[in-house]
């Protein structure tokens, strides 16, 4: 048995998400109040409190970094090691937290400004495009200026990006190549596209800030959905990422080919285990999002192991 943990990323998040962590665990509990320390935020108000700034990527991004190493905090002490993991977007920190090569207080201080560079750009449009192929997606999306393919998800479901006017015609012509539906998304921006690269170039420079420790685990780097063992390749991928294509779909079948056979979702939602099931519906699959599910999920794999 190999197991692959998995991190959703941004649009995943709820209110009250890993309360039930915060109330019964010390260690992450620690971790939800350390966020104010390190950036300033509040990340029990954030979270547990009724208000409008938990969907905005300005804070998204610190809180769903949170939740996800408060979780892992809990799942740690159970025993239950991952062989692999690996991130959508933003929940890369997470794995990469996982891995070894990056602290707490670091992940949370980075995306604390991957946030704040993202939700400068304004303006721009995303769509996902159900059921056509994703070789034809990219040749119509590269013919047209101003548009990329921002999410490689699973078999039928791929998400373009980039200014409204462009993902608009491309929307019509990928419904005349074939496409079911194109889907307009509700976002703040046009994350994953060639708009991002400037948030991405300052992210660069608080990435040289940090630390970057050698990895104990490896994982799957979003932009080119192959394993890192080397953590100087951390950076750049994390650089890269901000505007470039997330291959999720290609990461899990990477893992897969590797030897993983059973998949741990650890935060909020079950987004990742739907793309998975798609991918590849043999896979075992579990989710981890209430502190409930810690015991009991990890000791399923633990007797199956």
């Amino acid at each position: 048995m190999k197991i692959a943990f998995l991190f959703p990323g941004q649009g995943a998040q709820k209110q009250n998400m890993g309360k039930s962590f915060y109330e019964n665990d010390a260690d992450s509990r620690a971790v939800f109040d350390s966020v104010k320390t390190v950036t300033g935020i509040d990340a029990c108000d954030l979270i547990f409190k009724e208000n409008d700034e938990l969907n905005n990527t300005r804070y998204t991004q610190i809180a769903m970094v949170a939740t996800g190493i408060a979780m892992l905090k809990a799942v740690e002490k159970t025993g239950l090691k991952a062989d692999i993991c690996a991130g959508l977007s933003l929940g890369e920190y997470e794995a990469l937290y996982l891995s070894g090569a990056i602290s707490a207080k670091d992940a949370i201080a980075t995306v604390d400004k991957r946030g704040q560079y993202m939700s400068e750009i304004k303006g721009g449009a995303m769509s996902a495009v159900l059921s056509l192929d994703n070789d034809t997606i990219k040749s119509v999306v590269d013919d047209i200026d101003g548009c990329w393919v921002a999410n490689y998800n699973c078999p039928g479901q791929t998400v373009i990006s980039g200014t409204k006017e462009a993902v608009a015609l491309a929307g019509e012509k990928l419904k005349e190549a074939g496409a079911k539906r194109v889907l307009p998304l509700k976002v703040s921006g046009a994350f994953h596209s060639g708009l991002m690269k400037e948030a991405g170039e300052k992210l660069a420079k608080v990435l040289d800030e940090i630390t970057i420790n050698d990895i104990q685990i490896p994982y799957v780097a979003n932009v080119n959905a192959q394993i890192v063992t080397d953590k100087n390749d951390i950076k750049k991928n994390l650089t890269d990422q901000v505007s470039g294509s997330v291959h999720l779909e290609q990461s899990i079948r990477k893992m897969i080919e590797w030897g993983v056979d059973t998949f741990v979702e650890v935060g909020p939602g079950k987004t990742m285990a739907g793309f998975v099931k798609k991918i590849d519906p043999q896979v075992k699959m579990y989710n981890i999002e209430e502190y409930a599910d810690v015991a009991n999920v990890c000791s399923q794999i633990l007797e199956a192991r």
